[in-house]
């Protein structure tokens, strides 16, 4: 008895914490086709999606918008990539999405196909404000089946 009583004890932080899905891959991989897949599936979570796109209008974020706008909050980081001084950005964007939480019970952040996921994931691990009511959840890659092999033999600069 002891011990259920300290296993569920245990686990009432993470209850308490919401989940954060990060989608990653390269350009072109599918991110944002599996992305809309969740959000039209019927699985009972209230999703806020942040979306990193590349460049000053974001193509990905006009598909998304589209379909889920009286859905689902989206919020749009244009830089292309959450590393370095942008990872501001998303403990920002994080920020403001925790004081409205009761409106979504998971988060999903995509990224662009030219960012490092490994920022993003550190973010939960070395910001208080943000690992105290936030979880990651998952790193998913989105590869394209028909090309990985040519990605993989690619060597990429520095």
């Amino acid at each position: 008895v002891c011990s259920k009583m300290a296993t569920e004890a245990d686990a009432e932080p993470i209850k308490k914490s919401i989940p954060v899905t990060v989608i990653t891959g390269f350009l072109g991989s599918g991110k944002t086709t599996l992305l809309n897949y969740i959000l039209t599936q019927n699985h009972g979570k209230r999703i806020a999606v942040i979306e990193n796109e590349f460049g000053e209008v974001g193509i990905d974020d006009a598909l998304i918008k589209d379909k889920f706008a009286s859905k689902e909050e989206i919020f749009e980081m244009n830089n292309g990539c959450i590393c370095c001084t942008v990872r501001g950005d998303l403990i920002r964007i994080l920020g403001k999405l925790l004081k409205q939480r009761d409106r979504f019970n998971y988060i999903l952040v995509e990224t662009t196909g030219l960012a490092d996921p490994a920022p993003i994931a550190q973010t939960f691990f070395t910001v208080p404000e943000i690992g105290n009511q936030l979880r990651l959840d998952a790193i998913i890659t989105v590869v394209d089946a028909k090309h990985v092999l040519q990605h993989l033999d690619e060597t990429k600069p520095e």
